[in-house]
């Protein structure tokens, strides 16, 4: 028998089997409110001439977007466990772009790719409280530099039964126990939505 799906991925199967690599099988609400994070995500952190990598990075959207924006990692490597999602980033790769299939919840250890920005950006919004904040824990471990990411803090976006929001509160108080150098936040972006990075000292 195969091996169930486990609950935080059967969102993104259930809509892969639909839309296929659509913009759909992401679950974003629109192209509109997936550009707004993006886009607090490279204001918060500059990830110009970083190793990046996306966790949970669906189509790879963001490498996308960064270079649209004219930002440039120095190399970026997607994390992804949805089969049709994880094809359409591997259409992507070359040189500087990798792409490894697999679901950091189960296989932590994937993030451990010599990352100076790791980036969480919807791919915890599934995720119960437990598998949440150990995957800011070891996403924390795993960077260099910096870890970025984007949550829901209120109902006003988490009306799907499959959406988990936490309070800005609990996850600052939680991501000061990490020993952080620096945290930045911004809640002003889109209502129920927030951003945090965690930064570490700059390897330079």
């Amino acid at each position: 028998m195969p091996d169930p799906i486990p609950p935080y991925l059967e969102p993104y199967r259930k809509a892969a089997k639909t839309y296929g690599d659509g913009f759909k099988s992401l679950l974003w609400a629109s192209p509109q409110t997936q550009a707004v994070r993006f886009d607090v995500i490279a204001d918060i952190v500059d990830v110009h001439g970083r190793l990046v990598c996306d966790v949970g990075c669906g189509r790879a959207d963001l490498l996308d977007f960064l270079h649209r924006r004219k930002i440039r990692p120095l190399d970026y490597t997607g994390i992804e466990a949805v089969e049709e999602l994880a094809a359409a980033a591997e259409r992507k790769a070359d040189k500087t772009v990798r792409i490894i299939r697999g679901d950091f919840i189960v296989e932590p250890v994937r993030l451990f790719v010599g990352a100076e920005v790791v980036v969480f950006s919807g791919s915890l919004n599934t995720i119960s409280d437990f598998g949440f904040y150990q995957s800011l824990r070891r996403g924390f471990e795993a960077t260099a530099w910096a870890l970025v990411f984007n949550f829901l803090c209120s109902t006003e976006l988490a009306g799907a039964d499959h959406l988990y929001w936490r309070t800005r509160r609990d996850v600052e108080q939680f991501v000061r126990t990490l020993g952080a150098k620096e945290i930045r936040v911004r809640d002003d972006y889109l209502d129920g939505d927030c951003t945090i990075a965690v930064m570490k000292e700059d390897p330079g």
